[in-house]
């Protein structure tokens, strides 16, 4: 019987993406491609803190893209987006990955989306507890923004009390990590090839989620039921010492998210209940965002943000966080012009051991094809303190990139 399901998951799996493929092949007449090119370079004016890391510089170069196709009925989409990176200091950096290739079909109240794709859940700034259908791909970067495309099947329906969503993922993605020449690691890496799932799971044992989502009023909310695999994974010692196995476990968490839009203000909650591996745990952001729109007339809006972060798992049992009792300080700036410019500006700060994560974001366009981005991480801790084991790896990147 247990042979007969895993054949059931492969055959679904490749069934997805098959299908999508065929569903872009078809319309490719009509399928409009949008590719673009990135030159990127980081430079980290630290020593590296463990043997086998490069020395201050990191360039590569990566190669991305949108494809999209829309019936005249608007009820049928297709979306392609693939990403290649080539790096020349971390061959795990280098890498390819389909971030979406799936296929939406509309009917009257209820929609159908098949194949990889991104789903994005949450309204914090700092960090999206509640964000948890895609893997992160962490070799791109270690603040969770960058998520690697999932295999899924959606069904959604809108009715008079809100949307409601079921979704099947037949595919788990293990999460990538920085080699041994990497930075962004810890002094033991992460042995990719000896990934171990608990409670019999595996790649293929299937994750299933339910979200619901309304808006009342001023009130945005959405509420989850998710039963799969961790995303994270508990990182455990090898017999010899020398590498870190990732053990991915079963996860059961329900969660909330919540935006208040009053004037200018936006009062957020994320809040999760979990559990994970015999440990039962909560974690939350909680916070605001005001801003001041158009001062002095100069077309410039000024954003303040404010979250506080909690998270009270047993490290000894689950996949461990950063994130446990910090709180979040930042600012936003929107020039509102023709080169679309922004500057964001944040903290997280340990409250208990002041230890800080800060990061400065710029960018802008320059003509009509081309963007040019600066990002600047700064992190310093206790050497008791996890985050100490990056505090090396405080870094400046630039990117410019090309589209077509």
């Amino acid at each position: 019987m247990k042979m007969n399901l895993n054949l059931l998951h492969l055959v679904s799996c490749k069934a997805i993406v098959l299908f999508a493929i065929i569903i872009s092949s078809a319309m490719a007449n009509d399928l409009s491609f949008t590719p673009n090119v990135t030159t990127e370079f980081r430079y980290f004016p630290e020593s590296p803190a463990y043997d086998g890391q490069f020395e201050y510089f990191q360039p590569s170069i990566y190669f991305g893209g949108e494809g999209r196709w829309v019936s005249k009925d608007r009820k049928k989409r297709v979306r392609f987006e693939p990403f290649l990176r080539l790096d020349l200091q971390d061959d795990e950096r280098t890498h390819f990955d389909i971030r979406e290739l799936s296929y939406l079909q509309r009917f009257n109240d209820f929609d159908l989306l098949i194949g990889n794709a991104q789903i994005f859940w949450g309204v914090a700034e700092s960090r999206n507890v509640v964000d948890v259908i895609n893997q992160f791909d962490e070799v791109e970067n270690s603040d969770e923004t960058d998520k690697l495309g999932q295999p899924l099947i959606r069904f959604g329906k809108y009715t008079d009390v809100g949307r409601f969503e079921i979704y099947y993922l037949p595919y788990f993605r293990e999460r990538t990590f920085p080699g041994k020449d990497g930075r962004q690691r810890g002094p033991i890496t992460v042995d990719l090839n000896n990934a171990d799932y608990n409670q019999g799971r595996g790649k293929w044992a299937g994750d299933f989620a339910l979200r619901y989502q309304h808006q009342i009023g001023q009130f945005d909310i959405g509420i989850h039921v998710f039963t799969g695999t961790a995303r994270a994974p508990f990182l455990e010692l090898n017999e010899e010492g020398t590498r870190l196995l990732p053990i991915y476990q079963k996860l059961t968490q329900s969660g909330l998210d919540i935006q208040w839009t009053w004037d200018a203000w936006l009062l957020k909650l994320e809040f999760v209940i979990a559990d994970q591996s015999d440990d039962n745990f909560v974690s939350s952001a909680l916070g605001f965002e005001y801003t001041f729109f158009d001062i002095s007339d100069s077309g410039l809006d000024l954003g303040i943000l404010v979250e506080c972060l909690y998270d009270n798992r047993d490290e000894t049992k689950t996949a461990s966080t950063l994130f446990e009792n910090d709180i979040f300080v930042g600012t936003r700036l929107s020039w509102n012009n023709f080169y679309e410019s922004e500057l964001l500006f944040g903290a997280i700060i340990d409250w208990e051991t002041g230890s800080i994560f800060s990061s400065i974001e710029y960018e802008r366009r320059i003509g009509e094809n081309m963007k040019f981005e600066v990002e600047a991480q700064y992190l310093t801790a206790n050497d008791t303190e996890p985050l100490a084991q990056f505090e090396h790896d405080s870094n400046l990147t630039l990117r410019l990139t090309r589209y077509f």
